[in-house]
């Protein structure tokens, strides 16, 4: 049985702005080594290597303007 993921909510917020743009830059790529290790500082545990479509909505919702 794998370790469960920490949810996407836990560690976005607290990412760091570049680290944001680098995963922003294509949503769709594998996450680099540097932004992989910052989410493990963030959550102390394992990063995930890409992410999951639930993921890049959450994300999206983030990044949305609101009127």
């Amino acid at each position: 049985m794998g370790e469960r993921a920490v949810p996407i909510e836990d560690w976005w917020p607290r990412l760091s702005i570049a680290g944001k743009h680098a995963i922003l830059a294509d949503l769709a790529a594998p996450l680099d080594d540097g932004v992989r290790s910052e989410i493990v500082e963030l959550i102390g545990r394992s990063a995930p290597e890409r992410l999951s479509e639930r993921e890049v909505d959450f994300i999206r919702t983030q990044t949305e303007f609101v009127d």
